[in-house]
């Protein structure tokens, strides 16, 4: 007698999985896979392009925040497909690197995917479609190099490019309205880091009040709080003791600790201790000449009565991201212990003064030793606002400091999507065999992201996508979409710019992240953690 087909010499499916872990096998894990993935994708695809919504994500304790930044949206919501945590972190790492994209690189990967459901359908291998997807891959890649423009020698025409650059990034996010004002703030910002990647020097502050337009940049750097009373409230020529110390700590306040006397004049000799320890200490502070003590922890009222008396600033609780970045950008260090005044570096400030957004009270340090310090700040209607606001001008902020190192720019509007479907489909043409209908596959995946973007602003979207594509066809290279007249466009001409480090990584992070979806036929889901059950015989 014959073991049935697939089974074991007894007619079963033999087992190794602990009771209540679960497989799926084959067809069935990958469309579990799949179905997870473009969930996902559809999710975010309405957010994409200039015309995109918005999405609120509301947390289970109330809390509020309205986005349309896929990194955002992918990070704060539940997901219990392994596939679609495939895409969540394929966004995170595009966020990562370049800043912006993120929902890009989702939706490119999902409509991979989309595209490779159909051709599984038809009975065709993973393996084929994902050497197909390479071979689309390397032809995509070459087409985006190829119409790329690099003007990173001409300081002018770069400055013109880092503008569109941050104008297109912009126009798809909430700043859209005031994007010329805001693209300028974010290239002002980022030029003053003179190459540099790191935007710990650039702040970002928010105070809500008065319109979007209103924002503007501050060089130097702000600190939200307040002098002590009486203090100056500007010091020019500042030197900065900036500590992490705890001011109080001369008092006798041992946990359990108690002090018998027989008199209030010893409790008077006690206080009188602890006073002179803590003038002591801040005499030690003052030998380091500075003229600004800025304290991470609290300084209390004798401290700083003392200070005060001595001509000093003190600051006190100053947050420690405030700390940090200030010690960063006046070039001073943060100390805790105050014995060897020689080996402090002390910050340097041209101006310490107090200034007024809104109605808060804040610090401002100008001319400050890293001269690219700077600090933007955000003016809008409400918090939520506000925290869009600043994720849309981190974005740009991320995108122009990675173009300032990758000269190279490219043309946004669908139009690099279209020239590399174009070049995909000339190597489809080429291609024998099944693997030329993944290649071909590639670039209607590719051709789907102008169409989602005309779709979301309530355009024909196959007619555009379709004029689109036989302008490519014709050789007219610099076509693409015009959202503001629903209709095919010039892109160079209107400015529409972005960075080609983004839209390479947006391409190798998409192909990546479905082939490996793509490769799936075997998902195992281990055991839930069993209880211990304190009443075994209940």
């Amino acid at each position: 007698m014959m073991a049935p087909q697939g089974g074991s010499r007894f007619g079963v499916d033999p087992s190794v999985l602990k009771e209540n872990a679960s497989e799926q096998k084959g067809e069935n894990a990958r469309i579990s896979s799949f179905v997870g993935a473009l969930a996902i994708t559809d999710l975010v695809k309405t957010t994409l392009g200039p015309k995109g919504m918005d999405k609120i994500l509301q947390s289970a304790g109330g809390d509020v925040q309205v986005t349309n930044d896929g990194a955002t949206i992918l990070s704060n919501i539940s997901i219990d497909n392994a596939a679609a945590k495939v895409l969540v972190e394929v966004s995170k790492v595009q966020d990562d690197e370049v800043g912006d994209g993120t929902t890009s690189v989702c939706v490119l990967a999902g409509e991979l995917l989309r595209e490779a459901e159909k051709l599984l359908e038809c009975k065709i291998h993973p393996q084929t479609i994902i050497a197909g997807y390479r071979m689309a891959t390397d032809a995509a890649a070459k087409a985006l190099e190829e119409s790329t423009v690099d003007n990173g020698a001409d300081p002018e025409k770069f400055r013109t490019d880092l503008l569109n650059i941050a104008r297109t990034t912009l126009s798809s996010k909430v700043l859209s309205q005031a994007r010329d004002h805001f693209a300028t703030i974010a290239v002002d910002a980022v030029l003053r880091l003179r190459g540099s990647t790191t935007l710990d020097h650039i702040q970002i502050i928010k105070k809500s009040g008065e319109s979007l337009a209103d924002s503007w940049l501050e060089p130097g750097f702000i600190l939200e709080k307040k002098l002590g009373v009486g203090q100056p409230t500007r010091v020019e020529n500042a030197k900065i003791l900036i500590a992490n110390t705890a001011m109080d700590t001369d008092k006798v306040k041992i946990y359990g600790s108690r002090i018998r006397v027989d008199s209030l004049k010893r409790v008077a000799e006690i206080e009188d201790a602890e006073r002179d320890k803590m003038i002591a200490k801040c005499d030690r502070i003052l030998a380091h000449g500075c003229n600004v003590f800025v304290n991470r922890q609290l300084i209390y009222n004798r401290p700083e009565q003392y200070f005060t008396s001595k001509g000093i600033v003190a600051i006190e609780h100053a947050d420690f991201d405030g700390v940090e970045r200030l010690a960063l950008v006046t070039g001073g260090e943060i100390v805790s212990t105050f014995e060897d005044p020689e080996s402090v570096q002390l910050g340097h400030a041209d101006v310490v003064e107090e200034a007024m957004i809104g109605e808060d009270t804040v610090i401002r340090f100008v001319g400050c030793t890293a001269n690219e310090a700077c600090t933007v700040v955000l003016r809008g209607a409400n918090m939520q606002l506000l925290d869009e606001a600043e994720r849309s001008l981190h974005d740009a902020l991320c995108v122009l400091s990675q173009t300032v190192g990758e000269t190279r720019t490219v043309l946004g509007g669908g139009c690099a999507e279209t020239l590399m479907a174009h070049a995909v489909d000339e190597v489809a043409k080429k291609t024998p065999g099944k693997k030329a209908l993944a290649v071909e596959a590639f670039a209607r995946a590719l051709r789907a992201l102008p169409e989602i973007i005309a779709s979301n602003a309530g355009y024909d979207s196959h007619e555009i996508v379709a004029q689109l594509r036989a302008a490519h066809a014709e050789g007219n290279k610099t076509a693409g979409l015009d959202m503001n007249r629903g209709c095919v466009g010039d892109v160079r001409k209107l400015g529409i710019t972005e960075s080609f480090k983004l839209k390479r990584q947006m391409l190798s992070s998409a192909v990546e992240g479905a082939e490996m979806i793509i490769r799936v036929d075997d998902i195992l889901k281990a055991a839930p953690r069993e209880r211990d059950n304190p009443h075994p015989h209940m």
